[in-house]
């Protein structure tokens, strides 16, 4: 149970995402009874953010975290449109942009990362844009179903699922990667080498190897510029080349941060000031079984730093670390990737491709450490099990689909 004086602490939260609405919602399930107050600098109501790449063409983008009486009935006060400015650490205030300034007990930085720019000529051009917000979502719902011939700048998966729904439309897309391969930066070269043949087949236009060096157009965009000369005709451009933490705060603030960014935390979400926590995408967190810590961008973890931070504010017991896992939607292909993919595994393949239902476990001395699979629930919990376990597994075995998962540890 928390103490008194934990459980009345004033609690201010930066940023209106999945994390901060995790949080505040299990503080009060947690006992909290002070004040929290979370601070969204968009004008929306918190959303899902899944679904402005995986779903953006139909449906309903304005899918909410919580339900607008949510706030209200657990007396969280919620304001949007409004942004932070400064952190006065000593005097433990902010200020915001609506000239307010706030007292805190404890403040937590969710402020998430923003699309990273691509410092290019002819970026301001009509009909280029990214997608990080509900209101990007828009705009690019509104770019397919007028029939745009669509570029889109890097393979990751933002990029990837945004082709996979154009070309399930019946639209243009081209993917243009500076990489030898789509989802170099985050997938092994096996799942790779697997979704780039599955959206050839599909339609979508894959280029690998190629850096943009502008964009050209009267006013509106309609020429995508490569090194070389060579140009590609288009009506829009996504750009999703990555994103950068929002980590400013921050740095002004003095916390300590990581060489690449994001807000370096411990276990349970503190950071180098000890009335300051961080969670969520701004991070640069531990991770079991590595040295150096790291940013994860996924709803899962987001979730499970919110549980550690609500222990940190509570002064109870922190939940065990969990197996970092994420998904992405392809075509019908449900891919759900768990533990973290680095160089020099061994790779097993249990399943086919071709089928859509398969799975992709990489072995460091036969001990599984990460997971990639496709319609494959069973292998997926497996695997990740079997890495939060550290457990040892047969790889014969494991890739006969005729043996079943449990037979194949050893």
């Amino acid at each position: 149970m928390p103490t008194e004086s934990a459980a009345r602490s004033r609690v201010v939260v930066v940023g209106a995402g999945h994390a901060a609405i995790t949080l505040a919602g299990l503080l009060r399930q947690a006992g909290h009874v002070g004040e929290i107050v979370m601070m969204g600098d968009e004008l929306d109501h918190p959303y899902q953010r899944p679904p402005l790449s995986k779903k953006f063409s139909d449906g309903n983008l304005e899918q909410w975290l919580r339900p607008p009486e949510f706030y209200g009935e657990q007396d969280i006060t919620l304001r949007l449109g409004e942004r932070v400015l400064t952190i006065d650490v000593p005097r433990q205030h902010i200020a915001t942009s609506s000239g307010d300034e706030h007292p805190y007990d404890v403040l937590v930085l969710a402020t998430g990362a923003r699309s990273r720019p691509l410092p290019v000529p002819g970026i301001e051009l009509s009909g280029v844009g990214h997608l990080r917000t509900l209101e990007d979502a828009r705009v690019l719902r509104k770019w397919v179903a007028d029939g745009r011939r669509l570029v889109i700048v890097g393979g990751g998966y933002i990029g990837l699922e945004v082709a996979a729904v154009v070309r399930a439309r019946g639209g243009e897309a081209t993917v243009l990667e500076r990489e030898e391969r789509v989802l170099a930066r985050v997938a092994s070269a096996d799942l790779s080498a697997i979704m780039s043949d599955r959206h050839t087949t599909e339609g979508t236009s894959i280029r690998t190897g190629v850096h943009v060096t502008g964009f050209e157009g009267a006013g509106c965009v309609s020429r995508t510029v490569l090194a070389g000369g060579a140009r590609i005709d288009c009506d829009a451009v996504l750009v999703g080349v990555g994103a950068v933490p929002n980590d400013d705060l921050a740095v002004e603030a003095g916390l300590d941060v990581a060489p690449g960014g994001g807000v370096l935390v411990d276990g349970v979400c503190r950071t180098s000031v000890p009335s300051i926590l961080a969670i969520g995408d701004v991070t640069s967190r531990p991770l079991p079984g590595l040295a150096a810590t790291r940013r994860l961008e996924s709803i899962p973890s987001a979730t499970e730093q919110a549980r550690q931070a609500v222990a940190a504010i509570l002064a109870t017991e922190p939940p065990p670390p969990e197996t970092p896992w994420f998904w992405s939607d392809q075509f019908d292909l449900k891919l759900k990737i768990a533990g973290i993919v680095r160089p020099g595994s061994e790779i097993v393949l249990r399943g086919t491709p071709a089928s859509g239902r398969f799975a992709l476990f990489h072995l460091h001395d036969d001990v599984v450490v990460a997971v990639e699979s496709a319609n494959a629930s069973p292998e997926f919990m497996a695997g990740k099990r079997w890495i939060g376990s550290g457990s040892r597994v047969d790889p014969k075995r494991l890739a006969d689909p005729g043996v079943a998962l449990r037979d194949a540890e050893v």
